[in-house]
């Protein structure tokens, strides 16, 4: 398997290869991929990507070229760096905010200048700029400048006595926080690493305090393999990469001769990124379509429109993710995409509004809400007492007392065995992921059933309706934007790349919970309400088609 090195430089920063070099050094190495990711500027992405095509064209394979920057950031009075790949560079938003970040780093360089000069050292900040044109200045600079000048004999030796963090001249950044960058990075469609923790020479805690604060703002990657890394270092990051599900990134930090010994791809020798890594870190930039499936995926005859089925089609040949979300049964569901040819790979599977996910490809749950078996007695007990329709579910079937007028219209779509019983509550022996009332026609019983029993639940179950004829009882931990939010943190997708469509109540949790939450035409008003979008033709016009041609096929 070929190599990758996802942290590289050029002379647009501090390194001391042009961009053309690099990708001409890159071939020369036999490399896979690799990205340029300078600090705090993109000024060599488009001059870099266009080269590596005109090499292309001349027949020359030629390692893919990565987007990327490096930012400098502030945390606890530490400088602490995030990587960002496959960023969109050209992005007026992202732009704006790399010239805030530039604006600043101007005013402090001209204060560390004054501090050099105070010290004796003969430097502007005109003079160091001089000296290096077109370049985003860092301490390296400074360093390479007091060398090139004989104030010091090493550039070592320069951080030490004048510009390391705690010397004299050292003037720290203005306060961008990682967080900040990790959310720029995601809306610009990237994707935020931390770069090389062991270097921060953080103690155990506060690094993993560092990690943990930058994953529930949104990190999807570690620098785990990293030039200077020991096997003990490594696989101290790789236990917390792990412990907070980070997908593992690694590079050399190329910066040519600034780094003396330090070679692109094996950093001092011992480096290896296999492509397999970055592979894993290109499944994130899918984006992840959570549709729920009556009223939504599917027409009024319980079938996806040949337009729609295309579109489905299509948007996953691209990589995407399909989501189906639904209050029904798993096995309901699984012979829904069986005869409807929805099979897709990397298919999940939400039921039971949201207390099972369901992974189509491996065939096994990922995750499982059940009621306790003491409040299904209750509420099932309570639903009896006022001759109220309730039923339960093992794995593979409708437990209930007898087939009647309410299981006749439940059926119709949900084909499941029923398996009738005296006692419901005897016969779960794991519990049930949900409990079902059906009213076919007062809804207001249902909800006066409802407020009955809620408060007699400690909070240890919700209540929601999928339609006005169907009440459902879940675990609290359960419901379709629960459900999406475990989804993306599953597959290391960012929040801003989740997209939730649907029409009843059910669904309102998951599409608020969604980065654009979608509700189609025909949807109830309290849907449209909680929507941020809303589509112009219903379920039976494939009013999902809107949807995937406008984030999914078009992007």
């Amino acid at each position: 398997m070929k190599m990758v090195d996802l942290h590289v430089h050029s002379n647009c920063s501090d390194g001391t290869y042009s961009v053309r070099d690099l990708v001409d050094y890159a071939v020369k190495k036999g490399l896979a991929a690799f990205a340029l990711t300078d600090h705090d500027t993109v000024d060599g992405l488009d001059e870099i990507l266009e080269y590596a095509e005109e090499l292309k064209s001349k027949g020359i394979n030629v390692p893919e070229v990565i987007p990327g920057i490096e930012f400098s950031t502030e945390y606890h009075g530490k400088d602490i760096h995030i990587v960002g790949l496959y960023i969109d560079y050209h992005s007026e938003m992202f732009l704006e905010k790399v010239k805030e970040f530039a604006d600043g780093r101007v005013a402090r360089n001209r204060k560390m200048c004054r501090l050099l000069r105070e010290a004796g050292i003969d430097i502007t900040y005109e003079k160091l700029v001089e000296a290096f044109p077109d370049c985003v200045i860092t301490r390296a600079h400074y360093a390479r400048y007091l060398l090139d000048h004989r104030y010091t004999k090493s550039m070592q030796e320069a951080f030490d006595r004048y510009i390391g963090d705690h010397a004299p001249c050292f003037v720290p950044r203005e306060k961008v926080t990682p967080f900040q960058v990790i959310t720029l990075i995601l809306e610009a469609g990237g994707i935020p690493i931390l770069a090389h923790p062991i270097l921060y020479h953080l103690s155990d805690a506060n690094l993993e305090h560092l990690v943990k604060e930058c994953k529930e703002a949104g990190l999807i990657g570690i620098e785990a393999i990293y030039s200077t890394y020991n096997t003990a270092e490594e696989r101290q990051i790789r236990k917390l990469a792990e412990k907070y599900h980070l997908l593992i990134s690694g590079g050399s930090d190329f910066h040519g001769s600034n780094k003396p010994g330090l070679d692109l791809g094996i950093g001092y020798g011992k480096l290896v990124v296999p492509e397999d890594v970055l592979t894993e870190l290109k499944k994130t930039r899918c984006n992840l379509l959570f549709t729920d499936m009556d009223g939504t995926l599917l027409n009024d005859k319980s079938e996806i429109t040949p337009d729609t089925k295309t579109a489905l089609d299509r948007m996953t040949a691209m990589g995407h993710h399909l989501i189906l979300s639904s209050g029904r049964p798993l096995p309901s569901i699984l012979e829904v995409r069986k005869l409807q040819g929805i099979d897709y790979p990397n298919t999940l599977i939400i039921s039971n509004n949201g207390a099972l996910i369901y992974n189509c490809d491996t065939e096994s749950n990922i995750l499982a809400h059940r009621l306790d078996m003491e409040d299904i007695r209750y509420i099932i007990g309570e639903a009896e007492k006022q001759h109220l329709h309730i039923h339960a579910y093992t794995d593979t079937e409708i437990v209930c007392h007898e087939l009647n007028d309410e299981l006749r219209f439940y059926t119709r779509r949900t084909h499941l065995p029923l398996k009738c019983v005296e006692n419901i509550a005897d016969s779960l022996e794991q519990g049930s992921f949900k409990l079902q009332c059906i009213h076919l026609t007062d809804r207001s019983v249902l909800e006066r059933f409802r407020d009955h029993i809620m408060p007699h639940m400690g909070g240890r179950v919700q209540v929601i309706f999928s339609s006005d004829q169907y009440l459902e009882i879940l675990p609290a931990a359960a419901g379709k934007g629960q459900a999406l939010l475990y989804v993306a943190k599953y597959l290391h997708v960012p929040h801003i790349r989740t997209y939730a469509i649907g029409d009843a109540e059910n669904d309102i949790s998951m599409l608020k919970a969604a980065g654009t939450g979608i509700a189609m035409a025909n949807a109830d008003p309290a849907v449209k309400e909680a929507a941020d979008i809303v589509t112009e033709k219903d379920n039976n016009q494939g009013g999902l088609v809107e949807v995937i041609e406008k984030y999914f096929i078009g992007k």
